[in-house]
């Protein structure tokens, strides 16, 4: 539609649209033969181009990245994928960034090449070095044991001492333009360990050093912590209800009666009638434990009207749904601000309820997060079923959670209610529905306390790390206009 618009304008604007006029610069033939060899211009037209050739205009107080840390690779992953039970965890590049990493594959440990080398430890810096490359992230706890892809380049300080600015670079925004303008590849982007070993990268004083590392350490103790109480909020939960007895439930197939077909709504899908499903909602019985609806419990369950997404550079930040799910999203889409036919204005509150409505059974579909500081002040996406506690809510959001997310007690309830084909929907009459188990106040309320505590430090975490991104940031803008009192300059 556009070639036919611009084809069918007259001749004077025709000439004056914008893709009409090519972008172009003229390079030394030494800059093109020297290095990497790039040909591709778009490596040269790019904003990081220009900003690493103003920071390595700088005589003093940088040095290029490889010298200040050991940047490496795996090598590229042969592994033999098998059942859970004798196989080792392994994560791709995109669900380390995950609130809650879930393997999805198991590998042989015996026949994964460079096996050892595919393990992290909390604290290691990664990078992503294919698809969307230069996002920077902490291994952290979930980490740990689990095969970690070789599309994460491993960063580790040459010096303890350099680890918290060795991070905060990385995040700053020039940092990821610089990356993103040597990457090469025509579908997919990749990154080599060569072009983060060329980065200049500012030398700082001690003290502002220090101060790097207690942040990013600060930063790494929170999510570290905001794991450890999750855990032990559903191991309190499943501690007072006892675990349902699914042995003899398998996948090959199960039958039920045809008046559980054709009652209530009449659902056909199988994960409607799943048995493991069926078991716990037995055991809630058995062990006489009662439930309350979601919405009859005090929450109020809704659904935004759809809206349009109108790209504005001075507009709001709009989190879709794998936004909620991981540690500091990278968002880059604003969209200009509306009403978006909520009283809300697309935005949440801290202790909310978010459910992902949209996508497949395996993956996000059901999932639940805590709304906190971080999500504030941000447009949330109109596939996301908000359930916000009003003022004589009978249980506590925190407690709320874990009743929704647990993985063997929990999800498979929320996921029993999702219904599509090629895309899954969950709807929010099914969600206002939802049983939910009840306990003892004293546990209900020690299981919140333990899931809020969690939720409120892991946006510390968020935010902490975009406050160290913008003062890297604001140490790279001053050294590039020669104010110098951030680094070392050598007499």
């Amino acid at each position: 539609m556009a070639l036919r618009a611009r084809l069918s304008a007259p001749r004077q604007e025709r000439d004056d649209w914008p893709w009409h006029h090519a972008k172009w610069t003229a390079l030394s033939a030494s800059l093109l033969m020297g290095g990497d060899r790039r040909m591709e211009a778009e490596n040269y037209l790019a904003g990081g181009y220009g900003i690493r050739l103003a920071m390595e205009a700088r005589k003093a107080g940088w040095t290029n990245m490889g010298k200040l840390a050991k940047v490496w690779q795996p090598l590229r992953l042969k592994g033999i994928q098998v059942s859970r039970e004798f196989g080792t965890p392994f994560l791709a590049a995109t669900q380390v960034f995950d609130l809650r990493p879930v393997p999805r594959k198991f590998l042989s440990l015996d026949r994964t090449n460079n096996a050892a080398n595919r393990f992290v430890t909390p604290g290691m810096i990664l990078v992503t070095c294919s698809g969307s490359v230069g996002r920077a992230t902490l291994a952290s706890k979930p980490h740990e044991g689990i095969l970690i892809s070789h599309d994460l380049l491993r960063v580790e300080p040459q010096q303890e001492k350099l680890w918290g600015w060795l991070y905060a670079y990385l995040r700053a925004p020039q940092t990821r333009a610089m990356m993103t303008s040597a990457q090469y590849g025509h579908i997919i982007k990749h990154l080599e360990v060569s072009h983060l070993n060329a980065l200049p990268m500012p030398v700082l004083r001690d003290e502002l050093l220090k101060d790097f590392r207690v942040k990013v350490q600060t930063i790494l103790d929170a999510r570290n912590q905001a794991q450890a109480l999750l855990i032990e909020a559903e191991s309190r939960f499943e501690a007072a209800i006892g675990t349902p007895d699914t042995r003899d439930i398998g996948e090959a197939g199960f039958s039920i009666r045809a008046s559980g077909m054709f009652a209530d709504r009449r659902r056909m899908e199988g994960f409607f009638h799943n048995p493991a499903v069926r078991a716990i909602r037995a055991h809630f019985t058995a062990r006489k434990l009662k439930t309350t609806a979601l919405a009859a419990g005090g929450f109020d369950v809704w659904l935004p009207n759809r809206f349009k997404r109108i790209t504005a550079e001075d507009g709001v930040p709009l989190l879709d749904s794998s936004d909620l799910f991981e540690i500091n999203p990278d968002i880059s889409r604003l969209i200009a601000d509306g009403d978006f036919g909520d009283p809300h204005k697309g935005r949440v509150k801290a202790g909310w309820l978010m459910v992902s409505r949209s996508g497949q059974i395996y993956g996000l579909n059901g999932s639940v997060a805590i709304a906190n500081s971080f999500h504030e002040g941000k447009v949330v996406s109109d596939d996301i079923i908000r359930i916000a506690p009003r003022a004589d809510a009978l249980m506590r959001p925190g407690y709320l959670f874990v009743a929704m997310t647990h993985p063997t007690l929990g999800r498979p309830l929320v996921k029993a209610q999702i219904y599509g084909s090629s895309i899954p929907h969950l709807d929010v009459i099914d969600v206002e529905a939802l049983e939910i188990v009840r306990l003892q106040p004293n546990i209900e309320g020690t299981i919140a306390d333990l899931a809020e505590r969690g939720a409120a430090l892991l946006a510390k975490a968020d935010l902490l790390e975009n406050d160290i991104a913008a003062d890297a940031e604001a140490i790279i803008d001053r050294f590039m206009a020669g104010d110098m009192p951030d680094v070392v300059v050598a007499p």
